[in-house]
């Protein structure tokens, strides 16, 4: 397109002469001798401005993607981020457990990728938002006080305008656990609460992060999670064509479920992925040591608070901003992560499935490079039809079930370089699935193959740059 441009416009011209006055003696009329004054001048107009960037959008959890977002930034900002709100697992727990409303974890953690490092401010905001208290309740509730009331170190470099913003919801937030917790009614609800014994101080330990924290006290002040991420993407100077998308857009809590094929029904989405069967142990998703499920897994869905079987399945609505965005974003990715438990919980929801199948973007799925509990044994074809499944809401209410190919919903695959997921080619091309790139990978001691994140993303780059092109080619041929 850059070549389109070039030659455009006038180029410059050196003006006439001035003529000559008449030897007549009457005086030369104002038509015929211009002024000076008004010469008429040619010039180059303004530069043409750079194309936009390419719009994508991102299903995604809080955790694998993470490691790309700062090289996804360098190729373009307008991004929306859609990730579930369903997480009953590490320090959002204690938060959802005690006062309710949806999982901000990994929304927090979005955010705090996504926020400014470009000033001695941004990255001092930026080390507050994501401080964690320590383990010990003694010194975290010390710790934590010591924030709310502002003498921390950690308010070090924080403007005036930041730090009594901020503190204001970390204080909303202090009061309504205070107030929940000396109430003797809710003392039931506080069992293993921080992983320790039933004792109240150690809810300052299950707060860990306070960015989380400040969200939820912001959620609790404006009745609105879409109001406290729009808050907080302002403190931490997000750019504004980049999202922060719950999925559903609520001030409820959300539970996830999920049906394996022998016909269990496992309530929590914590359960699903890192069961602690039933101790206070810490969590530990880096952990190649988690059993094994009893059966794979047929689909996942939303419970009631209270439910426990598939009589209590619930059907949320999607938020209307991912349906909107969804509808004209240049790229759909389905980033890599957790099958079940961080991609699925967003496309089991009515619409999605029938607005990415409408569509004639790219729509593209980043392979995990190392098997987990939820997809242990799955080939690449395997993941294909999970996904599929999911937006055709295949094993749910058959009124509102799709019957759509995989081809509608995916139409280029990733694949870290070394991948312990077996990519079998001729099932994919089945499924009409015949674009497959391999991209260069790193070993992580925790978590095994990872994709490397710039060549990830220049993959991505050079993908959405070819299939630009040839969306402008066949438009012109069009004509």
């Amino acid at each position: 397109m850059a070549e389109a441009w070039l030659g455009l416009g006038p180029t410059f011209s050196n003006s006439l002469p001035l003529p000559l006055p008449s030897s007549s003696s009457s005086p030369p009329s104002m038509a015929s001798v211009p002024s000076p004054r008004h010469r008429r001048c040619y010039s180059n107009p303004d530069p043409p401005p750079p194309p936009p960037q390419p719009a994508l959008l991102v299903f995604s959890g809080g955790t694998a993607f993470n490691g790309v977002v700062e090289d996804l930034k360098t190729f373009t900002t307008r991004v929306a981020h859609v990730l579930p709100v369903s997480d009953d697992g590490g320090s959002t727990a204690e938060i959802v457990r005690v006062l309710g409303g949806p999982a901000v974890g990994d929304i927090r953690s979005r955010c705090l990728r996504l926020s400014d490092q470009s000033t001695a401010e941004a990255l001092a905001v930026r080390n507050l938002l994501g401080h964690r208290l320590p383990l010990d309740p003694l010194k975290a509730k010390s710790e934590w006080y010591s924030i709310v009331e502002g003498d921390h170190t950690l308010w070090k470099g924080v403007s005036k305008p930041y730090r009594e913003t901020i503190r204001s919801f970390l204080v909303i937030l202090t009061t309504s656990c205070t107030s929940f917790l000396s109430n003797p009614a809710h003392t039931h609800q506080l069992l293993n609460i921080s992983y320790m014994n039933m004792d109240v101080i150690k809810f300052y330990a299950g707060l860990k992060n306070h960015f989380v924290s400040a969200m939820a006290g912001a959620r609790i002040f404006f009745r609105s999670l879409d109001a406290a991420i729009f808050l907080f993407s302002r403190v931490s100077d997000i750019p504004p064509e980049s999202l922060v998308l719950p999925v559903i857009s609520t001030n409820d809590r959300l539970t996830l479920g999920c049906e394996l094929w022998d016909g269990t029904i496992i309530r929590g989405q914590n359960e699903i992925s890192h069961p602690t069967r039933g101790t206070t142990e810490l969590i530990n998703k880096d952990s190649f040591s988690t059993p094994a499920l009893p059966s794979k897994i047929k689909r996942v869905f939303y419970m009631s608070s209270e439910g426990k079987n598939l009589l209590h399945e619930v059907f949320p609505s999607p938020n209307a901003t991912v349906l909107e965005q969804l509808s004209n974003v240049d790229c759909i990715v389905y980033a890599m992560g957790s099958l079940f438990t961080s991609i699925c919980p967003s496309l089991v929801l009515l619409g999605i499935g029938e607005i990415i199948s409408s569509r004639s973007c790219l729509k593209v799925l980043m392979l995990n490079g190392t098997p987990d509990r939820e997809t242990n044994g799955f080939s690449a074809s395997c993941f294909v039809t999970a996904i599929t499944d999911a937006l055709n809401r295949t094993y749910g209410d058959p009124c509102n079930r799709l019957k759509n190919p995989p081809s509608q919903y995916i139409n280029t695959i990733l694949v870290p370089r070394n991948s312990s997921v077996p990519v079998d080619v001729d099932r994919l091309n089945a499924q009409g699935i015949f674009d497959v790139i391999v991209v260069d990978s790193l070993r992580d001691s925790k978590v095994g193959i990872i994709y490397d994140p710039k060549s990830l993303i220049r993959a991505l780059a050079d993908l959405i740059d070819r299939y630009m092109k040839s969306r402008v080619k066949e438009l012109i041929d069009a004509r």
